[in-house]
């Protein structure tokens, strides 16, 4: 009992001491000197179930449909956490863990935020990073029986450490933890990643803070016991780790890499060899030269410029670590950190063109709300978590392709699913910006893929389309969620530009190849087109604008110097208003 009493008073002192000075992402010095002494497993909650869960095991991808969003309620970040809760009361309910549940709603309600879907857990703390400390979300039978499955947090902070088991509990949610040796496994949400298909990913901090010598007391693993435990506890049965990346001080993955959806990739970018640049490029080019999407493809890559600090200073210069991949999913709308208008933009353009139709809500976290939370070594993905919804209905598509086939149908396949089985499936299709809908009726072919072709077009035209489908209990969503404001689409380009005789330009072969200096890209036209010339890197990136404007009628050589360029496998991209032409080219 005298035991109990020290650590429910020790705890009590921590939470306190929190809300008076909030606590970084990172460990403090007192912190420090805590870890030489501070027993992890003493704090680690272990009321849940500590054997792993039986079944299908799936974990929820971020963008899936949520019933709740998750956060701390730190008073120094209320502008913030404000700003984050107007963006999704409309979306969701919000669970907001606070011991002064008055204060906040007083808080909301004098912002005008709508507090009807707003819960509260009375609970201390000991920081705002709810991403670390939280749980993931994970369906027992592939999509039914929604459990939670908790880890020991990374930080010696063990209010925090014990809040999944206090929401879990106040959800009546099950909760599996894995706290309990062999399966006691120190890790945070922030350097975590899913697919929603088995495939997650973190970087290496996962594996060396759980290595032989740790610093937390827990059983030693390789890296292959930590993909048997993730596999065992979250069905995971493809974890990816990448290195880690010199400048970030957290290490997490949500602060350079983010799934947007089972194929798609959003990168943190930095001006060329800038800061964490290097490493986070290094690690995308693992990825894409050892893994595929779920449908077996290339991931696409969508790279999203970070800004600096207003006096131009990046992490390798002092500059707080700011990114836009630290985003969050809530159904209908993503809430991104914003830092300075010039920079936050462009980002909303890029996402908006990435993921058409969501709400794109920016919220600020670099000082323009008096609040710097960023200068705490994180943003919005760090201090928000998600419940999933307890009855989910998933479709998953590969979104079709550019094409220049105008003869036969347009094939649309997608995996729907749901418990209860699935009693329709409709494929909605339009030609252009300012078409009408049309629907067609997909065909159930077996393994909960269903199917549906949209005729062939004739022309140079734009086909937009999304999915619905409702399940045999009734329930109905469509994918993309915000359809039809929210879209897929494809451009049916002229079959008559696919002969060369019909073509204004042609690319003849560029030499040498492989190069080490300079490199002639000849080019051959028929008449006074435009277009470009382009060096691109595997992932589709421009590295070298060579030409732009038109092309003189006849045979004309374009140079570049390979020796400007680090060694690797390229592409020269020669494009027109017609014809798009790509050639390798290494460089050695």
């Amino acid at each position: 009992m005298k035991y109990f009493l020290l650590v429910a008073l020790f705890c009590s002192f921590i939470g306190l001491h929190a809300q008076e000075e909030p606590l970084p992402r990172w460990l403090t010095d007192d912190e420090k000197e805590q870890m030489t002494t501070y027993q992890f497993s003493d704090y680690a909650p272990q009321r849940g179930s500590t054997t792993p869960p039986n079944g299908n095991l799936r974990t929820m991808a971020e963008w899936e449909e949520i019933e709740y969003l998750t956060i701390t309620w730190v008073p120094n970040y209320s502008n913030t956490l404000t700003g984050i809760v107007a963006a999704a009361v409309n979306e969701c309910k919000v669970l907001i863990i606070t011991p002064n549940e008055a204060n906040v709603e007083l808080t909301l309600q004098n912002a005008g935020v709508s507090t009807t879907n707003v819960e509260y857990l009375d609970r201390n703390y000991n920081s705002i990073w709810m991403r670390d400390y939280a749980a993931n979300t994970v369906y027992q039978d592939w999509n039914d029986s929604r459990i939670l499955v908790d880890w020991i947090y990374n930080r010696p902070r063990p209010l925090d450490n014990g809040a999944p088991e206090a929401y879990a509990n106040f959800l009546n949610i099950p909760i599996y933890q894995m706290t309990s040796s062999p399966t006691d496994v120190i890790a945070t949400g922030g350097n975590y990643m899913s697919d929603g298909f088995g495939t997650s990913i973190s970087s290496k901090l996962i594996i060396d803070e759980n290595a032989i010598g740790n610093n937390f007391g827990v059983t030693p693993k390789t890296d292959q016991e930590l993909n048997s435990i993730f596999n065992s506890f979250m069905g995971i049965d493809n974890y990816i780790k990448v290195e880690r990346l010199p400048y970030d001080d957290i290490d997490h993955i949500d602060m350079q890499i983010k799934f947007l959806d089972e194929e798609t990739l959003l990168v943190t970018e930095y001006p060329m060899g800038t800061a964490d640049g290097p490493q986070i490029e290094a690690n995308l080019q693992y990825l894409l030269s050892n893994f595929t999407s779920v449908y077996g493809t290339p991931y696409r890559v969508i790279r999203i410029v970070v800004p600096p600090s207003t006096s131009g200073y990046y992490p390798d210069n002092n500059g707080y670590y700011r990114t836009y991949a630290n985003q969050v999913f809530v159904n209908n709308t993503v809430i991104v950190p914003f830092y300075r208008e010039e920079y936050d933009t462009i980002a909303q353009r890029v996402l908006e063109e990435a993921m058409p139709g969501y709400n794109i809500v920016g919220v600020n976290v670099d000082g323009e709300n008096g609040e710097t939370l960023i200068a705490s070594g994180g943003a919005i993905h760090c201090i928000t978590h998600s419940v999933g919804v307890e009855d989910p209905l998933m479709i998953s598509h590969q979104r079709l392709r550019d094409t220049y086939d105008n003869t036969n149908p347009y094939e649309v396949t997608a995996y729907i699913s749901h418990r209860s089985g699935i009693q329709s499936a409709t494929l909605y299709y339009k030609i252009g910006q300012n078409g009408t809908y049309q629907s067609i009726s997909m065909t159930d072919i077996g393994g909960e893929d269903w199917q549906a072709n949209i005729p062939a077009q004739t022309g140079e035209l734009e086909v937009f389309y999304y999915i619905e489908a409702e399940s045999n209990s009734g329930k109905s969503i469509t994918r993309p969620m915000p359809a039809p404001t929210g879209y897929w689409k494809f451009t049916v380009f002229d079959a008559g530009d696919v002969g060369l005789d019909n073509e204004e330009i042609e690319s003849l072969k560029v030499y040498p190849n492989p190069a080490t200096s300079i490199t002639v890209i000849p080019v051959k036209a028929n008449a006074g087109e435009s277009g470009v010339i382009e060096l691109v890197d595997a992932t589709g990136r421009r590295v070298e604008l060579i030409y732009e404007g038109k092309f003189p009628q006849g045979e004309k050589n374009h140079f570049i110097d390979a020796d400007k360029f680090a060694q690797g496998t390229y592409s020269v991209r020669i494009a027109s208003n017609k014809r798009v032409e790509v050639q390798s080219l290494v460089i050695m």
